[in-house]
This record gives structure tokens, sequence and C-alpha cells, in this order.
């Protein structure tokens, strides 16, 4: 059995991806299809009362946006990390369980019926209506997989691939009715996207993103018992009974808010991960917060590219994500033919 790095290893090591991080959300405001005047603006924020224009632009769009995609994409990896070790499934995904099936059903019905748009605070009724339906399709995936004492991580994961195709037969039947100028919005919220103005999306995010990653980071301690199999953690004195609930409950949660946001942004819970352990080895003190920070660096690296690659035309950010991610994982698996996760 591998021996865990020490405390300071641990922590040389999240520094290092934590400088990384710093230096992507400092230089990616500034990037974009319209330049700003870094003297004016730093002229503004410390002398002026009025803002001028690059001010108003770095402050109102593009740090919003720069923090959206960190969230996203840091909670996506974090909980495609967690996933994989208690699924013992090297390609699950926050999207495993379905979660952004039921949350894609939630957001075509939004855009198909015109009668139930409203407005909840800052929330549009597509972003609450796709957060309802992630939240009742995760319900009803555990309620079916929950068991007395344990968890059945078969039936778990087989009710998720279920609940999944039978929300791809309902978009596609919404699809079919849809109009076609709802066809293309249905089309673009599919594509994910974090283009977002102010602060008040991101506060409505928190309540629900917050206590589903705390929870996931609280779980540190046991998923290194865990990834040598159920009877060694139990042995440690692991409850791996409320260690898994505790899992999918917070990572359907946070996966829930994110789609509801930002849609299904996919490739960032998957390839992280993986990155991070060819990087930095299996200890979860590194992996869970290493992840985090890459992941949400990652996702805001592929953002600034989306918005600025054929400005000012503005890119999916899921596009960008699908076609860097994808040959990077295949290198990532021609190199490491031997490597077992």
């Amino acid at each position: 059995m591998r021996s865990l790095p020490t405390k300071r290893h641990c922590l040389l090591s999240c520094t290092k991806y934590l400088i990384v991080t710093l230096l992507v959300l400092c230089i990616t405001p500034w990037i974009g299809s319209e330049k700003l005047d870094a003297e004016q603006v730093l002229s503004d924020l410390t002398h002026s009362a009025e803002y001028h224009i690059d001010t108003k632009i770095l402050i109102d769009q593009r740090l919003p946006r720069t923090i959206l995609a960190f969230l996203v994409g840091a909670s996506l990896a974090l909980t495609g990390s967690v996933f994989q070790v208690i699924l013992r499934n090297p390609l699950a995904t926050p999207y495993t369980l379905g979660v952004t099936g039921g949350g894609t059903v939630g957001a075509y019905l939004a855009i198909t019926f015109s009668s139930l748009s409203f407005r909840l605070g800052p929330l549009t009724s597509t972003q609450c209506f796709a957060l309802l339906g992630s939240s009742l399709t995760l319900f009803f995936i555990y309620s079916l997989a929950k068991r007395k004492t344990t968890t059945s991580i078969f039936t778990l994961l087989l009710t998720g691939v279920t609940i999944g195709i039978f929300c791809s037969a309902i978009i596609l039947l919404l699809s079919y009715f849809a109009s076609p100028n709802k066809l293309v919005a249905m089309n673009r919220w599919t594509m994910g996207g974090v283009d977002v103005i102010g602060y008040g999306e991101l506060s409505a995010l928190l309540p629900l993103l917050i206590p589903g990653l705390v929870l996931l980071f609280m779980q540190t301690p046991s998923l290194n018992h865990i990834a040598l199999g159920q009877e060694m953690a139990m042995g440690h004195g692991v409850d791996v009974h409320t260690l898994q609930r505790n899992v999918f409950i917070a990572g359907g949660l946070t996966t829930a808010a994110v789609v509801s946001l930002a849609g299904p942004i996919g490739f960032v819970g998957l390839i992280i991960p993986h990155i991070v352990r060819q990087l930095s080895g299996f200890d979860h003190r590194i992996i869970l917060p290493s992840t985090f920070l890459l992941g949400g660096a990652f996702l805001v690296v592929c953002d600034t590219i989306a918005r600025t690659i054929l400005a000012p035309t503005e890119m999916p950010v899921g596009i960008i994500t699908a076609v860097t991610g994808s040959p990077f994982f295949i290198h990532l698996l021609l190199k490491n033919k031997q490597a077992n996760y």
C-alpha cells in the first residue's frame, strides 16, 4: 500500500495549483473583444466616483463571468473526482446519475411553454425549472437506490442511465413540437454558457452550491480509505453508507445548481480529476482541493477563448471544453496505457 504524503507535501502541491489559478483569475478578466485601459480602470477604482466605460465592463461583465466560470468548473471537477472514487468508475462524471437530463427537461419545458415564463429574483424561469428538474431527478434516483444499511451502487448507476434515456426521449419530444425559434434557444442552452451580467445570478447560485461543496470537502479523510474498497474502508471505521449518502446528495445538489445556471458543460468533470491524479498522485487531501482549483481555472480559460476567438461573436463554452478536452484526454490515455485508476 502506498504511504501517504506528509502534510507539508500536500500543502506544497496544492499551493502550486493555487498560484496557477490566481494567475488565471487575475489575467483573464482583462482579455476580451473590447480592450480595456488598465490605467483608467485603476484610476476609477481608487479616485473616481463616476466609472468610465472600461471600468463598468470589467466590474459588471468580465468579473462576474470569470467568477461564475470558476465556480462552475471547480464544482464540476470536484464532483467528478469524488464520484469516480465512490462509484469506482474512472469514466464517472457529475452527469453520470442523470441529473443533467432532468435539468435539461426542466429547461426545455420552460422554453417550450411561454405561459411558464416568470422571474424569481435574479433567476429566469428556465433556470428555476432546470434546478427543479435536476433536484427531482436526484431525489428519485437516490430513493430507488437507497437500502436500509447501504446504497446500491449498481442500482444507482442503472437508475441514472435509465432516467437519462427517459429524459432524452422527453427532450426529443419537446424538440419535435417546438417552434424553430424556441428550438434554437433549446440548442443554445444545451451547449452551456456562463454569460452573466452583474452578480444577482451568482448570489442565487451560492445557497445550494456552498453547502454542497463544503459537504464534499468534508468527506476527504474517508475517500482515501474507500478508494481501497468498501471492506477496507469499513475495517478502518468508515461509515460507508453515510459517506455514499453525503456524496450523492452533495454532488447532486452541486451539479443541479451548476446546470441550472450554466447548462450541461461537459468534459470538465471527467478530464480534470485524471489530470490531477497524473500530476499529483492519489491522496485525496491533494486531489480534492487541486481538482477544485484546476477545474475552475480550466473553465475560465475556456470561456476566455469562447468569447474572444470569434469576437465580437461569442461561442458557447461547452464547445471549447469538448474540443480542447477530448484530444487531451485521448493523449493522456495513450501516454499512460498501463495506468490503473
